[in-house]
C-alpha cells in the first residue's frame, strides 16, 4: 500500500454557531485535517506531488526549510520516514544549535530528519542561488531534492488546486490560513469561476500578495481565481498564541468538539468570527473554513 495514499475528498460539515447564525451566515468546516493520518491537510496536498517527483527522479534525499515550530518540517520528516527517504531540515536560527529541541523539532528528529541550524541573516537569503548552494553543501544535501519553505512551489499549487475543485459550488467564500501563501494560491485557482477565496495570514508583514501572484505565475502561467487577504489577525506573528486566542480556541473546541490547531486554524476561525461580527459577510453568505491541520 502507498504510505502517502490520502483519503480525499475530505469531509465538509456544517457547524451551528450562534455567532454566525445571528448574522445570517452559515459556517462549514472543510476537515482537511482528516485527509491523511500523518500528513494532514495542506501539508499532504503540497508535499505529495513533490515527494512523488523526488522518488521518481531517484534523488538520494530531500531537503527543506523552516522555523523552529514549522509544521512543514514536521510533515516532511514524517513523509520521509513513511517513504524511506532521508530528509534534511535547514532551520532558521543558529542560536538554537546545541539547545534542547522543542516538541516540533524533537518530532522531526525522531522521524529521522537531520537538522541543520543556520543564522537568520543567511536564512533570509536562501532563495539566492549562491546562498542556497552554500546552505545545501553545509547541510550535506548536495544533489538532494529541494522543497521550499512551507512546501510552496508550482507542484504544490497544483496539488492545492484539487482542494478548490472539491469545494466548487459548496460555499460563497472559502477561507484558509496562510503562511507562505501556496495553499491560497492553489485553492483560488481550483475554485474556478464564481468562487471566492479568502486568506488569513498568520505572519505579520503584509508581503503575501506579491508572493501569491508570483507563485500563480510559476504554476499556471497567469493569475488564477478570485482571492483576497484579511490582514491583521496574526496575533503578534507566527507561533504567537496570546491568552485571548488560546481562550477562543479552547471555547471553539468545547462548542463543537473539534481539536483546534493553534498556529493556523485558531487564527483563521478567530478572523472569520470577527469579520462576521463586523458585518463583512452579508446575510445569506455560506462560509467554508479549511481546517488545514491538527494539534
Amino acid at each position: 500500500m502507498n504510505p502517502l495514499q490520502p483519503r480525499p475528498p475530505s469531509p465538509l460539515a456544517e457547524v451551528t454557531d450562534e455567532r454566525f447564525a445571528a448574522r445570517g451566515v452559515r459556517l462549514l468546516l472543510k476537515r482537511d485535517d482528516l485527509v491523511h493520518p500523518e500528513l494532514p491537510g495542506n501539508k499532504w496536498r503540497k508535499l505529495a506531488p513533490n515527494l512523488r517527483a523526488a522518488v521518481e527522479g531517484g534523488f538520494p534525499a530531500l531537503v527543506t526549510f523552516g522555523g523552529a515550530y514549522s509544521n512543514h518540517l514536521r510533515a516532511t520528516a514524517a513523509a520521509g520516514r513513511l517513504l524511506g527517504l532521508p530528509t534534511i531540515g535547514v532551520v532558521r536560527g543558529d542560536e538554537l544549535a546545541g539547545r534542547p529541541l522543542n516538541e516540533s523539532l524533537a518530532r522531526c528528529a525522531a522521524d529521522g530528519m537531520r537538522l541543520r541550524f543556520v543564522s537568520r541573516a543567511e536564512y533570509r537569503r536562501k532563495a539566492e542561488p549562491e546562498v542556497l548552494a552554500r546552505l545545501l553543501a553545509g547541510a550535506g544535501a548536495a544533489g538532494a531534492y529541494v522543497v521550499p519553505e512551507g512546501g510552496s512551489n508550482a507542484l504544490a499549487l497544483r496539488g492545492c488546486a484539487e482542494l478548490g475543485r472539491e469545494l466548487r459550488g459548496a460555499a460563497d467564500v472559502v477561507a484558509v490560513a496562510c503562511g507562505t501563501g501556496g495553499t491560497l494560491a492553489g485553492l483560488a485557482a481550483g475554485l474556478g469561476p464564481g468562487g471566492r477565496a479568502l486568506g488569513v495570514p498568520v505572519l505579520a508583514g503584509g508581503f503575501l500578495g506579491a508572493e501569491i501572484r508570483s507563485l500563480q505565475l510559476a504554476a499556471f502561467g497567469a493569475p488564477a481565481g478570485d482571492w483576497s487577504l484579511a490582514e491583521g489577525f496574526h496575533h503578534g506573528g507566527y507561533a504567537r498564541v496570546p491568552a485571548e486566542l488560546e481562550a477562543f480556541a479552547a471555547d471553539f473546541e468545547a462548542r463543537h468538539g473539534l481539536p483546534v490547531e493553534r498556529i493556523y486554524v485558531a487564527k483563521l476561525l478567530w478572523a472569520l468570527t470577527e469579520l462576521t461580527r463586523s458585518g463583512a459577510f452579508p446575510p445569506g453568505t455560506t462560509l467554508a473554513a479549511v481546517v488545514t491541520g491538527r494539534p
